[in-house]
């Protein structure tokens, strides 16, 4: 199972991490630590180092509650960091977390390697032709609503076939603009309620059916800090918890706040996997 990444297959039958960057003053758990070059720079540089495979660069938060902001100022956070990185890493894989597609070509243009869109085209019909025009993998997650009122938008007849026929149908269509490499995230906290997030990590092999890339995005979300009672700072254990089972599950990509971690999880994991009886 592999992905290209401008030029480059990425084999992902060994699971790979995609760090988090993120560029907003209030995404939930990391929202204003890296607003200027040199702190940017720097986590950038800790996300490669740890041995993460992809940089996910986001300029709009997709929290609960999110205020919403307009075009032109994503576009204002996230080109000058896309230069900055390209430029001072340039074998960089980075994806690009925008629901935009004129957000998505501007950073293609200007090197950004795939990208990851949590409404799967449905708050941007134009998407999907921005993704077949450049020849890149899309991250394809399941989400109702937007960002601001999604935490309402729990209501579900089935969960679990809601959310396959969901991307049965976006499948199909990104398939019908000749998108080769379709990554899914079945949209852990993103309109569903914790027990709902459980529920489709329980059942996470459900998704292999697709024969496609899973994604698992836990990292520090509520599920695990609400369900333990702490905070999201104090939710690395949670999160390293979930993703093991994440693994055991077929996920391919662990999109993570704290690399090291799920480097090591992944490392250990494969180390079990490897022994023959």
């Amino acid at each position: 199972m592999t992905i290209n990444c401008k030029g480059r297959l990425i084999d992902l039958k060994k699971p790979k991490v995609m760090g988090i960057l993120n560029v907003t003053p209030d995404s939930f758990y990391d929202g204003g630590k890296y607003k200027d070059e040199v702190s940017i720079l720097k986590q950038a540089e800790k996300i490669l180092n740890e041995g993460a495979t992809f940089v996910d660069l986001g300029a709009y938060s997709s929290r609960p509650g999110a205020t919403d902001i307009s075009e032109k100022e994503e576009l204002k956070r996230i080109l000058p960091v896309v230069d900055l990185l390209t430029n001072n890493f340039p074998d960089i894989n980075l994806s690009i977390d925008t629901f935009r597609s004129e957000v998505a070509r501007h950073c293609l243009e200007n090197g950004a390697a795939m990208i990851n869109d949590i409404s799967a085209g449905n708050m941007d019909r134009k998407m999907m032709q921005i993704i077949s025009d450049f020849k890149v993998p899309y991250i394809m997650m399941h989400m109702k609503g937007t960002p601001q009122n999604m935490a309402k938008q729990t209501k579900y007849s089935k969960l679990l076939e809601d959310v396959l026929y969901y991307f049965s149908e976006k499948v199909a269509l990104a398939t019908s603009f000749g998108i080769n490499d379709i990554i899914l995230d079945p949209g852990f906290g993103f309109a569903k309620t914790p027990a709902q997030s459980f529920s489709l990590l329980h059942h996470l092999n459900l998704f292999k059916t697709f024969k496609l890339p899973i994604l698992v995005g836990l990292s520090r979300k509520s599920m695990i800090y609400k369900t333990l009672g702490i905070n999201a700072e104090q939710a690395l254990n949670g999160t390293t918890a979930l993703n093991t089972f994440a693994l055991t599950n077929g996920a391919n990509i662990l999109r993570v706040h704290d690399v090291k971690e799920a480097v090591e999880c992944i490392e250990l994991m494969q180390a079990v996997n490897e022994i023959e009886d």
